[in-house]
């Protein structure tokens, strides 16, 4: 009979029993660098593409005459997802807000909430990530394969700035466009509110204006106004610094359309922590 070979143990030092606790930690503190690596890169590109861009802002004649048609397409034809998600924003807050109050809160408060809700952050919050997924995406994708294709390159070769043809136009667009499409958004909030507090509520018109009137400051519009501004020149800039460090072909586009919005999303919502304490620091004063 055919004896089998004596069964051979890795070294104690090997098992992973005996690996210790440095080892255990080696994983989680790669993965933070590499985390911190790429997202200091990310930072640092997007500081390049931006000071390219401002140079480019010169050359009127070339991306003068996209301006429009870039407007067009980031700003007019994201109103219907801008004023869609508004509706149903509106509706929800007045429904949760009747429900919230008892009876020792006014049924007008009902307005002042809704209104405060939808100009101050709603509004510019929902409607910035929906046209991250939109708008941020699309660039990235635009730009990614023209990168790959080789396009960008024979733009430089015809002479032609890639920054002032490609990325001026656009990131003038987000940062015009965004706050159109957030006014549009506040109004059309405030106006599903107001609809569902008459029709689904026992709150009469007069009382939901009273409410809206009660508390409302012009401040409340341009601090939306102004944040959904800065929302604009961050998820264009993300997704033109991610479409034209693309690469490695169609796969490459698509990881790049995916980290456009991924840190555009993240960016909303640090500006939006930003503009939070501004605003605490103005009120305070």
């Amino acid at each position: 009979m055919q004896t089998l070979p004596p069964l051979s143990l890795p070294p104690t030092g090997d098992l992973p029993s005996a690996r210790g606790p440095a080892a255990l930690l080696r994983v989680p503190v790669e993965v933070l660098g590499r985390t911190v690596r790429e997202a200091v890169g990310e930072v640092g590109a997007t500081a390049r593409v931006a000071g390219r861009a401002l140079r480019a802002l010169t050359d009127v004649r070339t991306w003068g005459p996209l301006a429009g048609q870039q407007a067009r397409l980031l700003g007019v034809d994201s109103l219907p997802i801008g004023l869609l998600l508004a509706v149903f924003t509106g509706i929800v807050l007045a429904l949760l807000a009747s429900y919230s109050f008892t009876s020792l809160v006014p049924l007008y408060f009902v307005g002042t909430l809704v209104e405060k809700t939808v100009t101050l952050e709603l509004a510019p919050v929902l409607t910035g990530l929906a046209l991250a997924g939109r708008v941020g995406a699309s660039i990235a994708a635009e730009l990614g394969t023209m990168r790959v294709t080789e396009q960008i390159d024979a733009l430089e070769t015809l002479s032609y700035d890639p920054y002032a043809y490609l990325v001026v136009p656009r990131v003038l667009a987000g940062v015009v466009m965004f706050p159109v499409v957030v006014a549009a958004a506040m109004v059309v909030g405030v106006g599903s509110g107001w609809l569902a507090s008459t029709l689904l509520l026992d709150i009469s018109s007069v009382q939901f204006v009273k409410g809206v009137r009660l508390f409302f400051q012009p401040f409340d519009v341009q601090y939306g106004v102004v944040k959904s501004a800065s929302f604009g020149l961050a998820v264009t800039l993300i997704g033109c610094v991610s479409g034209l460090r693309a690469g490695g072909g169609a796969a490459g586009v698509g990881r790049a359309a995916t980290r456009a919005v991924v840190f555009s999303a993240v960016m909303i919502l640090v500006l939006d922590a930003f503009w939070a304490v501004v605003w605490l620091l103005q009120k305070t004063r």
